[in-house]
């Protein structure tokens, strides 16, 4: 059978390795690290002396290929979150709290209650999510909505900063649309915050590694793709280094790595720009901490983290669109969060033992309507050349619902093509 070569060992190139696995596909796996994930691993750090991950990912129960990756990789049970749907709130000017909670069933009755909506918001304010699904490719969020207000304020600006990574001055309001269609508007049941419990490694990178290196090739780690060579409209060798491996006519590849690193391997080709950069900022607490609401993340208003995860002792803060304060040294960083930590969680008699800053530089593309419009298509002018990548278009934003999906899409274009064969 014809060999698919993937380029890249995160979430993409995984989703699409694995889907091509299941189909019985012969997959070859490169990686340019010594370790898989990309964004979405984990590690142990020295520091806190203990397993943290790279990045904190909030996934939601209506991400459903990121569900039915993790269930094909034998990790199902894997995420853990709330019952039901709830999202902690606090504010922390007013030092109101207050909790977000959906109901069951696609028509949002729950906007209608005072006990489960915004604070200080009414009914109409709410009928502004109206514009949403027909926003022009070159609208903001900000262009189809006020802002200001305790909505948006205290909904709509989290939410799109969390999704988006970006202000929603800069934000494409295409993006959101497909957000809120597959989890709020399908009601609590789509929309259950969820967390890995063990790590984003555990839960989503380490078992796809094990069962491909148990039933396919095993990924061939710190072997990084130079230069790809071309002939009539294919693919035909791929360059890595000291060696070339040859494409045969029948054979695919799958380019799953950052936009960056693509526009250095096709500069003909036309990529989205960087993205702003992500600031986690990690707490080793003495105990566990308390989960506000029995739910493991917890929303900031006002302050300068935007949310906070709960896992066991290790509290995680993260700021989107960090803007200066990434340039700032993590002396400085860390007793404003932590004071932030301790407001929003009632730690106030408490003292953390170790903290950790982690400043994600690229930690996305670029997500304003300019960035959007250069997503390029998972089929490539090669014929057997595609993309994967949460940066591909795939209609979502750079999220891992969005990497995993750009996989599955990039392993069905090689499986029509080799049907078609």
């Amino acid at each position: 059978m014809p060999t698919v070569h993937v380029i890249g060992a995160g979430l993409a190139g995984l989703s699409a390795a694995v889907a091509l696995e299941g189909a019985g596909v012969p997959v070859q796996v490169y990686e340019a690290a010594g370790h898989a994930g990309g964004r979405c691993r984990s590690f142990y750090d020295k520091t806190l002396d203990h397993m943290i991950d790279n990045g904190n990912h909030l996934l939601l129960s209506g991400n459903k290929s990121a569900l039915s990756y993790l269930k094909a990789i034998g990790s199902g049970d894997a995420l853990s979150g709330p019952s039901r749907a709830a999202f902690p709130f606090i504010d922390a000017k007013t030092r109101e709290r207050w909790t977000l909670k959906p109901n069951w069933g696609p028509i949002p009755w729950w906007v209608m209650s005072a006990d489960r909506r915004v604070p200080d918001t009414r009914l109409h304010h709410y009928f502004s999510g109206l514009k949403i699904p027909f926003a022009k490719p070159d609208q903001t969020m900000a262009d189809l909505m006020a802002t200001s207000g305790p909505l948006f304020q205290r909904f709509w600006e989290p939410l799109v900063v969390a999704v988006l990574n970006t202000l929603p001055e800069k934000g494409a309001a295409r993006l959101m649309w497909p957000v809120l269609r597959e989890t709020f508007l399908k009601g609590e049941q789509a929309c259950r915050p969820l967390i890995a419990k063990k790590g984003l490694g555990p839960a989503f990178i380490d078992p796809a590694v094990r069962r491909l290196g148990r039933t396919n090739r095993p990924v061939q780690f710190n072997t990084r793709l130079r230069n790809i060579e071309k002939t009539d409209g294919l693919i035909t060798g791929l360059v890595f280094g000291d060696r070339t491996v040859s494409v045969q006519p029948h054979d695919a590849v799958i380019l799953a790595v950052p936009p960056q690193r693509a526009h250095d391997i096709l500069p003909d080709m036309e990529f989205p720009g960087e993205g702003e950069t992500i600031l986690n900022v990690h707490f080793r607490l003495q105990r566990p901490a308390p989960k506000p609401d029995g739910v493991g993340v917890i929303g900031l208003i006002n302050a300068h983290a935007h949310w906070a995860f709960v896992r066991g002792n290790i509290v995680s803060l993260t700021v989107s669109a960090a803007g200066d304060l990434a340039d700032r040294p993590a002396e400085e960083l860390l007793p404003l969060f932590w004071e932030e930590t301790r407001f929003a969680l009632g730690l106030i008699d408490r003292e953390y033992v170790a903290g950790k800053v982690i400043k994600e530089r690229r930690a996305t593309f670029d997500q304003s309507p300019a960035g959007v419009a250069k997503r390029p298509r998972t089929q490539t002018q090669w014929a057997n050349l595609m993309l994967a990548g949460d940066w591909v278009d795939t209609g979502l934003p750079a999220t891992i619902e969005g990497a995993i999906r750009s996989g599955g899409s990039a392993a069905e274009s090689v499986l029509r093509r080799m049907k078609a064969a």
